[in-house]
């Protein structure tokens, strides 16, 4: 887990030198500083000359000045350096996700996602910062404060012996009961986040049920435990201060009585003003040193949670990737299918399609039809290759998709999806998407192919019309002809609309359709759709039934061979009749 975390250090391992270099210098400057300190108190007492006295007093002020810039310049450089590490987290995690297929967003919640590019990245830097800093500061400077304590105290460091343990042990029974609250609250961070993205998206069907107070009763609770979780957490780390004043004090009245013991009875020979004001503070050295070192190891704690959530979205394989020496060019639009069968995980009981057999020829318009849950979306899904086969294979252009370079198929298919997605910014902005380098011409053209130019005209703005994020300023039917357009740019030698026209009335899709016979006439088509009449001229229309092919044919031969095609023409039909 460090080593995949400290591949995104990279550039910024000098920073982070440079930290630890300044630290150590403050560290043993910090050390020097009472020690000098208790000298001059004894000169002071026994009547030094002022010259001495000023010397050692410059003296301390350039040390202070010293670690003062020592402090400053690792402060900077610990900045950049955690800052830097984890911008390059997210940047390496987010790269990562780029390259995941369906199914390993299958296994990762957006949610899930956003929280641990956010918190679990921050909570990372955080650690990051405190092991390069406070984690090399506070070791170093209870180490060198016990050596300077027992070189200049002798006798009195021995409240240390008491003192230590009990803190120590103090300090880490906090730490091991506070832990396993903070690992809870980042399973429910997710939990919480999801219920905030369900309802943003979801707002107008909650508005349109009136279930707001439902979902703020939802969010209530959710937040409401992980407060618990925190208020529990935070309850038992507040033990710090106590017990750190307990000890402080304790330590503190130790070394003075002891101290003055010692004066008195040994008239000043073994212990004298200056060690007792050293002892002092190296006292409360070593006590803050033991107490950053357990906040430290609560929150490296907490910490590897959120390493162990990014690391497993770093190491998470890409299931599709490019074979040896792939092929680059798609030669045409012909799609076979050769016994396949699929399912999306290895762990599935049964396969979502089942021996699957079929022929399309460059610049057929297939239709495909059948129940929800009947594979519809599975089938075509496979032919971009957004999931490889489980068994079987699928060709295109006389090749298996498995065999070509991912992005040059992709390029080569163009797909609407079932959710339809357009992204914050213009309208010319989204369809570039298709293809960036599309002219203003082109994009009118497409446009009119997808009958979306009569309602992209009649905004004041046109084509820079602003589209909101996600594209709550458009209707559904405004919003599908977009991505239509957005997939024509591409030119592609197969275009798939997964019931990507069901938002637009049946006169625009008939235009629709139209316009691919005359237009894109090479182009293999292939539209899945619930209305017979969108699919009713397509040269084969596919019959799909619990992931398998029940019937392929035209239109007027499966009225006569397909129960479940005649049926469902007839209701369609029927429904049509009793509507007018």
């Amino acid at each position: 887990m460090i080593k995949t975390l400290m591949k995104s250090i990279r550039e910024y391992k000098l920073p982070s030198i440079l930290t630890i270099i300044f630290i150590m210098g403050e560290v043993i400057i910090e050390v020097i500083i009472p020690f000098i300190t208790a000298n001059l108190v004894n000169d002071i007492k026994y009547q030094a000359p002022i010259e001495s006295v000023l010397s050692t007093g410059l003296w301390l002020v350039g040390l202070a000045l010293i670690s003062l810039c020592c402090g400053g310049i690792a402060a900077i450089t610990c900045a950049k350096a955690s800052a830097g590490f984890a911008k390059n987290l997210r940047g390496d995690m987010y790269e990562r996700i780029q390259k995941y297929s369906f199914s390993n967003i299958d296994r990762f919640s957006s949610t899930s996602l956003v929280t641990r590019l956010t918190t679990d990245v921050t909570n990372v830097q955080m650690s990051y910062m405190m092991v390069i800093r406070t984690a090399i500061r506070s070791p170093m400077m209870f180490v060198f404060s016990i050596i300077m304590a027992y070189t200049m105290g002798g006798a009195l460091a021995t409240t240390f012996v008491v003192v230590v343990p009990v803190l120590i042990f103090g300090l880490f029974m906090i730490a091991r009961k506070a832990m396993p609250a903070f690992r809870r609250v980042f399973k429910k961070y997710d939990k919480l986040n999801e219920s905030i993205e369900e309802n943003v998206r979801g707002m107008r069907v909650v508005k349109g049920f009136s279930r707001e107070e439902f979902e703020k009763q939802k969010f209530s609770a959710a937040s409401d435990d992980i407060c618990r979780d925190f208020t529990k957490a935070e309850r038992i780390v507040a033990l710090n201060t106590p017990i750190m004043q307990f000890c402080m004090y304790f330590n503190t009245v130790g070394i003075l009585f002891l101290g003055a013991f010692l004066v008195i009875t040994s008239g000043g020979t073994k212990v004298d003003v200056g060690q007792i004001s050293a002892m002092l503070t190296y006292g409360m050295q070593i006590l803050m040193s033991l107490m950053m070192l357990s906040m430290i190891y609560v929150m490296i704690t907490i910490s590897v949670e959120s390493m162990k959530r990014i690391c497993e979205v770093l190491e998470e394989q890409p299931s599709l990737k490019n074979p040896e020496n792939p092929v680059t060019e798609v030669k045409d639009g012909s799609i076979i299918f050769q016994n396949v069968s699929f399912k999306y995980s290895k762990k599935a009981k049964r396969n979502a399609l089942e021996n699957v057999n079929l022929d399309i020829e460059s610049g057929m318009t297939v239709g495909v039809i059948g129940g929800t849950g009947s594979s519809k979306s599975s089938l075509v899904q496979l032919i971009p290759r957004l999931y490889d086969v489980t068994e079987g294979a699928v060709l295109v252009g006389g090749v298996d998709v498995r065999e070509y370079d991912i992005e040059s198929l992709r390029n080569s298919v163009a797909m609407v999806l079932q959710k339809n997605q357009l992204f914050s910014g213009t309208i010319k902005e989204n369809l570039r998407w298709g293809n960036e380098n599309a002219t203003d011409e082109e994009i009118k053209y497409v446009c009119k192919l997808s009958q979306a130019d009569e309602f992209i005209e009649t905004f004041p703005d046109g084509y820079d019309t602003y589209i909101e994020q996600g594209g709550t300023n458009v209707s559904g039917g405004q919003k599908q002809r977009l991505c239509i357009a957005r997939a024509l740019l591409k030119n592609p030698k197969i275009l798939i609309l997964d019931d990507s026209t069901s938002a637009v009335d049946t006169k625009t899709d008939a235009f629709i359709r139209k316009g691919f016979k005359e237009f894109i006439p090479e182009t293999t088509k292939i539209i899945i759709a619930q209305r017979i009449a969108s699919v009713e001229d397509s040269d084969l229309i596919i019959v799909m039934d619990n992931g398998k092919i029940s019937a392929m044919g035209s239109h007027k031969e499966l009225l006569s061979s397909s129960e479940i095609y005649r049926d469902v023409y007839e209701q369609q039909r029927n429904g049509g009749e009793e509507n007018e």
